[in-house]
């Protein structure tokens, strides 16, 4: 491999093979080449002067590229689809006048995009529902572990484990769907001429409206799609990609929170994400365990997310029919897109199969403040023992913030139990206070909620899609 030219760090360092290849060079002139073949059925099947002869050649070097010839070709004419034309001319002698017949080029290039981000937001999808899967196993698994909650990062009313994780899997939940919308949506531009008129298929047929009509339903048919845009100029709109991208951002983001969960999490030494064995940390600090993995998640989830800004401009900046200045941008974003989103979803199937939870130091956590949760219980306790509740109220204010200055200026543990039952105003023992630091009593539905959303939502959702599971992810670095 040449080390003297630049190569994309998506390709060498993070997207599949898989996608790779949805969007190698290969995958697109081999998809030319059937779009080409489908057309000139379509138009023998309508009565253009096409043989079979001349189709059976065509279908013959579909997949026997020579792009050699098309390179050097393009050299001279400065035109990748008419280059390609004339390469697959070469091969074909007989059938090289009926290539491309009636069709602009945007009938190849358009064409071949939406099956590409067809088959990749596919791909996306498996990928999609092996993270909710990985991270339903484990919701479930810590369904009653009692855990710190947090609103603005600070200590509030606990909840557990395997809840928190719910959040994640449903914003994930809300990307697949998303997902399927966009998917379900989209349609072959179909062969509809310079400027969306099919003005040239017009001419072809001799003015035979009812055979144009037939003539974009029935590529679509041959290329494994319900239909064709209705109207065009002489590209799909630009707005598709808009869509498309649109998706893959919302899953940025959703990954992006998911990762910045975990990185918080291990900075807490409660939850870490896969280390392994021989894995170095860092190259001064040979004891640090850096959340890599959670971190390049967020990276890339940055780049996909902006990279959603590209289509959005240049369907904005489009005028009239079509502007060529779409073209170069497409090449970038959409495949760089795509390969970012599928190195992320890698990652977060590795870290959500391999996250590892320390209980001991979750409840450590707990217990240091699971006393200032516990007040309003333990005023109820001292109403019910003969207490009046607005004195007590102050009183246990009063002494929140005593323990808490204890806790902050002084750095000792905290003490609040020991001056409520100190206090007789609240009629309690320090061991019945002790008593009412049970943490699963803080953690309200929690448990009840994760298995409720699990057997409702998720279940139902793995089990209709349980063909895509099962993904085995390999990470690069």
């Amino acid at each position: 491999m040449s080390t003297q030219h630049y190569t994309s760090p998506l390709s060498e360092r993070y997207a599949s093979k898989e996608m790779q290849y949805i969007f190698s060079q290969d995958k697109k002139f081999k998809t030319w080449r059937k779009l080409w073949i489908a057309l000139a059925q379509t138009e023998k099947e309508l009565g253009l002067d096409i043989t079979e002869e001349q189709i059976e050649e065509l279908k013959e070097y579909a997949e026997d590229l020579n792009l050699d010839v098309a390179k050097e070709r393009e050299k001279e004419v400065r035109h990748d689809v008419m280059s390609h034309v004339y390469a697959y001319g070469v091969q074909c002698p007989k059938a090289k006048g009926i290539i491309h017949l009636g069709a602009t080029s945007c009938y190849v290039g358009d064409n071949t995009d939406i099956i590409i981000m067809s088959d990749a937001l596919r791909l996306v999808r498996a990928k999609l529902l092996n993270v909710i899967e990985k991270l339903a196993e484990f919701a479930d698994k810590y369904k009653a572990q009692p855990t710190l909650g947090f609103t603005h990062f600070q200590p509030a009313q606990p909840t557990t484990v395997g809840k928190r994780a719910t959040l994640w899997i449903q914003e994930f939940v809300m990307d697949l769907e998303d997902l399927d919308y966009v998917l379900g949506s989209l349609k072959l531009l179909g062969s509809k001429g310079t400027t969306g008129t099919q003005a040239s298929f017009l001419e072809l047929f001799d003015g035979d409206q009812e055979k144009v009509d037939k003539i974009d339903p029935m590529i679509a048919k041959k290329m494994g799609f319900q239909s064709c845009y209705s109207v065009s100029g002489q590209t799909y709109s630009r707005k598709v990609d808009q869509r498309v991208l649109n998706v893959l951002s919302g899953i940025a983001v959703s990954a992006h929170k998911f990762a910045n969960d975990i990185r918080l999490l291990q900075h807490l030494k409660e939850i870490e994400e896969p280390f392994e064995k021989a894995q170095i940390g860092s190259s001064a600090m040979a004891y640090k365990r850096n959340p890599m993995r959670s971190e390049r998640i967020c990276a890339l989830s940055r780049y996909v997310m902006i990279d959603a800004l590209n289509p959005a401009v240049t369907s904005a900046t489009q005028w009239f029919e079509r502007t060529l200045d779409d073209s170069a941008n497409k090449r970038l974003s959409v495949p760089e897109g795509f390969l970012a989103i599928d190195g992320i979803l890698d990652l977060c199937i590795n870290v959500a199969d391999g996250l590892v939870v320390y209980p001991k130091v979750i409840e450590k956590h707990l217990m240091e403040e699971l006393p200032f949760m516990a007040t309003e219980n333990i005023m109820m306790d001292a109403v019910k023992a003969g207490g009046d509740r607005q004195e007590l109220h102050e009183r246990i204010r009063e002494l929140s913030m005593e323990a808490g200055k204890n806790v902050k200026v002084h750095g000792k543990e905290n003490n609040l139990l020991q001056l409520i039952a100190a206090d007789p105003a609240f009629n309690l023992t320090l061991e019945e206070l002790e008593k009412t630091m049970e943490p699963s009593k803080y953690t309200g539905c929690a448990k009840k909620q994760v298995e409720t959303y699990l057997k409702q939502i998720i279940i139902p959702l793995l089990e209709e899609n349980k063909k895509v599971l099962g993904v085995k992810t390999e990470i690069t670095v």
